[in-house]
């Protein structure tokens, strides 16, 4: 019998459980919100494609793999929408549910998984930064692409997308954050 092999399943199948936390953010066509599982693969994706704007020796491959790890905790401690309140105790929640769902995996494993979750939550490194700042320049994007999207039911203004999103994509991609900018300003315009 293979303990390691049975570990890595019972993870990938809780893993599984992140198709059903559902976000804020509407698809690009509007039709639904899409769900944490989507959400991630959509910014692993954004940080391939986007690779060529992230700034000098950020590594895309660490990137990716933060990315792909950064909300699997929304499966126990739930997803927390940008512009909505957070609850005072989120922080040790996603600790907990960190500690849970990487937990599952065999102890090395288990071990490099948290750190690039912790690495993405601190925030301090150049690759940390980037990923940070794809997560956060997503969410807008399909915002513009729907017609105001959860902007438009959470009644955001123009200068919460700014403090709330701009301030985290401007440390992390400035050059992804001087192309949203004017874009952003342009929609609130109307």
């Amino acid at each position: 019998m293979n303990i390691d092999l049975d570990a890595q399943m019972a993870f990938l199948m809780e893993a599984d459980r992140l198709k059903s936390v559902q976000r804020a953010t509407r698809l690009a066509d509007g039709s639904r919100v899409e769900n944490s599982a989507e959400h991630s693969w959509h910014l692993t994706l954004f940080a391939l494609t986007l690779a060529d704007h992230a700034p000098d020796e950020v590594s895309i491959d660490r990137v990716i793999r933060m990315l792909i790890l950064h909300d699997l905790v929304e499966v126990y401690a739930g997803d927390t929408p940008i512009h909505g309140i957070a609850s005072a105790t989120q922080e040790a929640d996603e600790a907990a549910a960190a500690d849970r769902i990487f937990g599952l995996l065999p102890a090395s494993q288990g071990a490099a998984f948290r750190a690039l979750w912790d690495e993405f939550e601190a925030g301090q490194t150049r690759d940390a930064r980037f990923a940070r700042a794809l997560d956060r320049f997503q969410p807008p994007n399909l915002n513009l692409a729907n017609g105001g999207g959860s902007w438009t039911e959470y009644d955001v203004s123009e200068a919460q997308v700014r403090a709330r999103v701009g301030t985290r994509i401007e440390r992390g991609a400035p050059a992804l954050w001087a192309w949203l900018s004017p874009r952003i300003a342009a929609f609130f315009g109307l």
